[in-house]
């Protein structure tokens, strides 16, 4: 099946939102793999979720401003318990993150026991409306990971803990909006982890990885006519596994040669 103009139309935009978030979460991505707290972004993508299906569930507009300040109030409040309980018990810090996980995922599904649209929702949740991104929500979403990325690249050391999860808390808010969960999670860690192994050129190489993952992943999802979420997930894990052993067989040979 080729690609029309129609389907340019909306792909191009899915491609922007892929982008934007690829730019934001492979930085963040790679600080979580150092600090060994990889389901955080779950966790906090499941608060925000929560906070969304709140006020929903009160009757505010799905694209108000109410519901940005509800996702955003609940994965900072997220992100500020975190941030006690790395102080307190940083030895069982990913265990208590797994258990926000749970209780976000369930908290979740409590919202929607009682609407009889509760599935589709949480699947939008869980799978994203990539597709279906807006011009006017990636503009203000850019503003956002542009004031992201300028905190992140130019006052990081300063920062601190705190500083960390309250940005990554932010940057989470406004992915899980546009993409979902899976490809929040999917893109801060799997362009990161393949290219754990390298030290020139780390983050360039992880947001090629990203970028082209989301490229190819909307043309296949669009020929196949399959959801777009998923496919993106598994290309990219696809790339990342070629990336990696690529990487792995350069390392070899540089060896064989320098014995």
């Amino acid at each position: 099946m080729s690609v029309t103009a129609a389907d340019l139309s909306i792909l191009l935009p899915a491609l922007v939102a892929g982008v934007l978030v690829t730019a934001t979460h492979v930085p963040l991505g790679t600080q979580v793999l150092a600090r060994g707290i990889v389901f955080i972004d779950l966790a906090i993508a499941q608060i925000a979720g929560c906070g969304v299906l709140l006020a929903d569930q009160l009757g505010f507009e799905p694209e108000g401003a109410a519901v940005q300040v509800a996702a955003l109030a609940a994965a900072l409040a997220g992100a500020l318990l975190l941030t006690w309980t790395e102080k307190i018990w940083p030895e069982v810090q990913e265990a208590v993150i797994g258990v926000v996980f749970v209780l976000g995922a369930t908290g979740s599904v409590l919202l929607l026991a009682s609407n009889v649209h509760g599935s589709e929702h949480l699947r939008d949740l869980l799978v994203g409306q990539i597709l279906w991104a807006q011009p006017s929500r990636l503009l203000w979403a850019a503003v956002v990971y542009a004031a992201i990325l300028l905190l992140w690249f130019g006052w990081r050391e300063r920062l601190g803990r705190t500083g960390f999860y309250v940005l990554f808390a932010l940057a989470v808010t406004v992915s899980v909006q546009l993409v979902g969960l899976y490809l929040v999670f999917a893109t801060l860690i799997v362009p990161p982890l393949a290219t754990r192994r390298m030290i020139r050129g780390r983050l360039a190489a992880a947001w090629g990885i990203g970028i082209v993952g989301y490229a190819a992943g909307l043309l296949l999802s669009t020929s196949l006519d399959l959801p777009s979420g998923p496919v993106i997930v598994w290309v990219l894990v696809a790339l990342a596994l070629v990336w990696y052993a690529g990487a792995a067989r350069a390392d070899s040979s540089m060896v064989r040669k320098a014995r």
